[in-house]
């Protein structure tokens, strides 16, 4: 199997709210972990997230990585309610699968093709009856579908490295499943595109911006996309410590939601 964690750095990325490889917002095609072809990877998380709306959300999760091809992931999120219904709280479980079909994300002078994965990611909402019913969700649980590329160019901009990342997911979820699937203005899958961009400004610095679309499917609030600008230090090989500004427009009845989140990973 050869030694545990072979990869280039960053080329695991960080982990993605929902628990995938990826940024802080979208998976990326890369696989959890630093793996090769020959060795099984993986990844613990951590993130907790506030807006000025108080609304705050903490997320754990496990990801594995098997052989460079393959991934799979758990998470929970647990997110504050706020003043919007004082004192509780909901609770997002994810499944995810993440296949890489084909390419590889470090550039090379042969082949400009990226790395491609399609994933996807079974979400259970434990809270549904209590606030996402109430407000015109459909149904408590969901499936997200996606295709993610994603393009390692090293010495790109002005000597650092340039990581790219484009997807397109599949989906019903209604701020990524925390307020159910599906509402009473859309109740079909819709295709959205999630974009993200990173510069490794040394070693162990990484900085990028991501862009995810989100449907909005509930006429009671309007659900709008999601922003964010990222940095992430890697203080060891094996560990990573992302910090983000993050703008999740409206949630629930709290208009310009911005805020942070801090995200600690150990990597393997």
């Amino acid at each position: 199997m050869g030694n545990t964690g072979d990869r280039l750095l960053a080329t695991g990325g960080v982990t993605q709210i929902e628990g995938a490889a990826g940024g802080g917002l979208m998976p990326w095609a890369v696989i959890s972990g630093y793996g090769t072809d020959k060795q099984i990877g993986g990844s613990l998380f951590y993130t907790h997230a506030e807006t000025r709306g108080d609304f705050k959300l903490n997320t754990t999760g496990v990801a594995l990585g098997f052989y460079n091809r393959v991934e799979v992931s758990a998470s929970q999120a647990r997110f504050g309610l706020s003043d919007t219904v004082p004192g509780e709280e909901i609770r997002l479980n994810t499944l995810g699968v993440k296949l890489r079909v084909l390419g590889d994300a470090i550039y090379e002078q042969d082949s400009w093709l990226p790395q491609v994965s399609v994933g996807a990611q079974y979400k259970y909402n434990e809270d549904f009856n209590f606030v996402p019913k109430a407000l015109g969700a459909s149904d408590r649980s969901g499936v997200d579908y996606y295709i993610a590329s994603s393009k390692l160019f090293l010495g790109a901009v002005y000597g650092y490295n340039l990581l790219l990342n484009a997807n397109l997911h599949a989906s019903k979820a209604n701020q990524f499943g925390l307020l159910g699937f599906g509402g009473d203005k859309h109740d079909n899958y819709r295709i959205l595109p999630a974009v993200s961009a990173a510069i490794m400004l040394s070693d162990n610095w990484l900085i990028g911006a991501e862009y995810r679309d989100k449907p909005n499917n509930l006429s009671v609030y309007k659900e709008n996309s999601a922003k964010d600008i990222f940095m992430t230090w890697f203080p060891h090989r094996n560990v990573s410590i992302t910090g983000a500004y993050i703008d999740l427009g409206r949630i629930a009845n709290k208009d310009n939601q911005t805020g942070w989140y801090v995200s600690g990973q150990i990597n393997y």
